[in-house]
């Protein structure tokens, strides 16, 4: 494809006619201004696709509409406007004319400062359309390239941002891989059975939400690991501090997206899910007590997501359950902790979860450093409670 640049100073016009006389006439009538090649209609295709392809056609037209339509229809990125000479005078003929792709409808016998005033014509109009579809061209690249940027960066900063958490926690975990892999398995089986949310939930959705998903464990930072490896019910006091957590992250997020001076997607459903993972379907959670739909979608399907991960994880503080026991476990709390349509999307996700899960799973490093942090934080819990010495 010739560029803007790449133009010769003089146009290349093909001029098409089987009669040797009449090709030669036009050409010379050209070949002062222009480039010329002249061609009889057997060889019309080829040139018209010939490199360097010509800026405009002359074509001598009888009743051929095949070889009419052929040159200004030929496999070529840059529309070639194609220029009728022609003895048919009706208004259907030269309706026809155009209707078979001709830009211009020049009437025998021919008038030299005519044909010269049409060809110039054309070749600025084609000059400036190529001109704006190399813009075009160029602006699209340039935005599909600084998208791309943008959404490296993002990509980076929600690693970044997981990673000090993952830090924090536990840094031989994969907890991040099956986080964002669970997200977009669920919210891609929520897409399939849902009509209403497939166009909202498109590829390019599911993958910002696995993304965005993985700064869920912002809210971890600011919490003992009393609290973190705690497998029960929390008591009044650590319900304060997990909800503390909760607000700590939501608060550090809007804080990035002041200082980025716009509101980001991913930015903002890394919000919705930190605020609101902790939530319930039936308004019993923490910290703001919504219920249904109140709660994001995103928030509702990390609530999901991320019960599955401590049930199917392993932890040296919990006896291992089955996947059945862990599928059965969800399934009973639909209507209740999750969202109905939520569950249904995992039931049929439920195959590529247990997968994901099976092909991720922590090892027994991970594992260790998670019992090694237990035993410290037990030890810590004793050291505060003993009684003072005399």
């Amino acid at each position: 494809m010739r560029g803007m640049l790449d133009r010769p100073e003089q146009e290349l016009i093909l001029v098409v006619d089987d009669a040797v006389d009449a090709r030669q006439r036009l050409g010379a009538l050209l070949v002062d201004r222009y480039q010329v090649r002249l061609v009889g209609s057997e060889e019309a295709l080829h040139a018209a696709r010939s490199r360097p392809q010509p800026d405009l056609i002359l074509l001598d037209w009888q009743n051929d509409y095949a070889l009419c339509r052929g040159p200004s229809t030929a496999p070529q990125p840059r529309h070639i406007p194609l220029i009728l000479i022609t003895a048919h005078s009706d208004v259907a003929d030269e309706q026809l004319g155009f209707d078979l792709g001709a830009a211009d409808y020049i009437i025998k016998p021919v008038s030299a400062p005519i044909v010269l005033a049409r060809v110039r014509a054309q070749l600025q109009l084609k000059a400036a359309t190529d001109y704006l579809r190399d813009k075009s061209e160029y602006l699209e690249l340039e935005v599909k390239r600084r998208t791309r940027d943008i959404q490296n960066l993002q990509d980076v900063t929600i690693e970044a941002m997981a990673s000090v958490a993952v830090m924090r926690d536990n840094p031989s975990s994969r907890r991040l891989e099956r986080i964002e892999r669970y997200m977009t398995c669920l919210t891609a089986a929520l897409a399939r059975q849902q009509p209403a949310l497939s166009e909202s939930l498109n590829e390019e959705r599911i993958a910002q939400l696995g993304k965005s998903a993985m700064l869920h464990v912002i809210d971890r930072l600011t919490l003992p690991d009393r609290v973190l490896l705690s497998h029960g019910e929390p008591d009044e006091n650590d319900l304060r501090l997990l909800s503390e957590g909760v607000i700590a992250g939501r608060d550090a997020l809007e804080r990035a997206e002041r200082k980025l001076g716009s509101i980001t997607d991913f930015l903002s459903d890394a919000k919705d899910i930190v605020y609101g993972q902790h939530e319930r379907w039936d308004g019993k959670g923490y910290p703001q007590g919504l219920f249904g739909e109140q709660i994001p979608l995103s928030a509702r399907l990390m609530a999901l997501v991320g019960h599955f991960e401590e049930l199917s994880c392993r932890h040296p503080y919990l006896p291992p359950i089955s996947p059945a026991q862990a599928v059965a476990q969800i399934s009973a709390a639909s209507g209740t902790r999750f969202d109905p349509m939520v569950v249904l999307a995992f039931v049929e996700a439920t195959t590529e979860f247990l997968h994901i899960a099976e092909t991720l799973a922590d090892d027994a490093a991970a594992v260790g450093v998670e019992l090694q942090r237990l035993e410290d934080s037990l030890a810590e819990s004793i050291e505060l409670t003993l009684p003072p010495t005399a």
